[in-house]
């Protein structure tokens, strides 16, 4: 690895011609910066100018070496400019429900990102529980989940209203046992889809298990099957209520964050006009 100083130093004398001017150029005495090739000339074990040529020229060896000294500098400088940029360097890691981190959601992000540089944004979108997990063990500096009573430490929530779906053009009584649409084992809405089915003493199976809010959504709007989902969330779908099943109690959209002042807060008060907004839209929808 060659001294950046040493090769600035060589490429100011081989752009001036002169140890004289060189030394100037680089605020240095004549001494110095002679002292300071000769240990890269050392180092590179070439000669890398003719000194008694008048104005001085790179040798043979200077002359390759020269190309790569200036890539070199460049490469410096442009690290230290970037580094001195505080643009991406201070990490906020959330965690969203997966059918919040929609359009609204994101705009946030790119309004809080343009008036913090400084912040990089790293989001994910998944199931609720295993989110708050991931909360819990210190993967996320802020989270929105959904669950069926929020902790002491929840910053905001909000109602979140479900009801039962099926095909919009679904035709007649569902057979028995009951076709369902669902999430993997463990999803919030799947545990509160199943024993209320169980309370109505119905036989189910699953028909389809979708890892995703919007492949379920899509596999109810198929007639493969019914659901319990969010109202929110079911709007842009051909589906609608199924009303045998009637009315079943909301559960909660939380927000968490391990940090109350900075630019925590101020995005967290953010998504919270968000959130806040979505809960007033899915309540006008029942």
């Amino acid at each position: 690895m060659y001294d950046p100083r040493l090769l600035r130093s060589f490429v100011t004398i081989a752009d001036s011609g002169s140890f004289t001017r060189a030394a100037e150029n680089l605020h240095m005495t004549q001494s110095t910066i002679s002292q300071q090739l000769a240990r890269l000339e050392e180092a590179v074990g070439h000669t890398l100018v003719e000194r008694a040529a008048r104005p001085i020229r790179t040798t043979a060896a200077g002359e390759r070496l020269l190309g790569y000294a200036r890539r070199i500098l460049d490469l410096q400088q442009e690290a230290q400019a970037a580094l001195a940029d505080p643009a991406g360097t201070a990490s906020l890691r959330i965690g969203v429900a997966e059918d919040i981190a929609g359009k609204a959601m994101a705009k946030v992000f790119g309004t809080f990102s343009r008036h913090r540089r400084e912040a990089q944004l790293d989001v994910t979108a998944g199931l609720s529980r295993d989110l708050m997990r991931r909360y819990r063990d210190g993967e996320f500096d802020i989270v929105v989940a959904k669950e069926t009573v929020p902790a002491p430490d929840c910053r905001a929530s909000f109602p979140e209203p479900i009801a039962w779906f099926e095909a919009a053009d679904a035709s007649g009584d569902w057979t028995d046992p009951l076709p369902l649409v669902a999430f993997p084992p463990g999803g919030l809405y799947r545990d509160t889809m199943l024993e209320r089915i169980e309370r109505e003493h119905r036989r189910w199976y699953i028909a389809l298990s979708g890892s995703s809010l919007h492949n379920v959504l899509v596999g109810v709007e198929a007639g493969i099957g019914l659901s319990l989902l969010p109202v929110a969330a079911a709007a842009g779908y051909q589906v609608r209520r199924y009303a045998p099943f009637g009315s079943e109690p909301a559960i909660t959209v939380s927000l968490y964050a391990r940090e109350q002042t900075g630019p925590v807060a101020e995005l967290v008060r953010q998504m919270s006009a968000v959130l806040a907004a979505r809960a007033g839209m899915a309540s006008r929808d029942l």
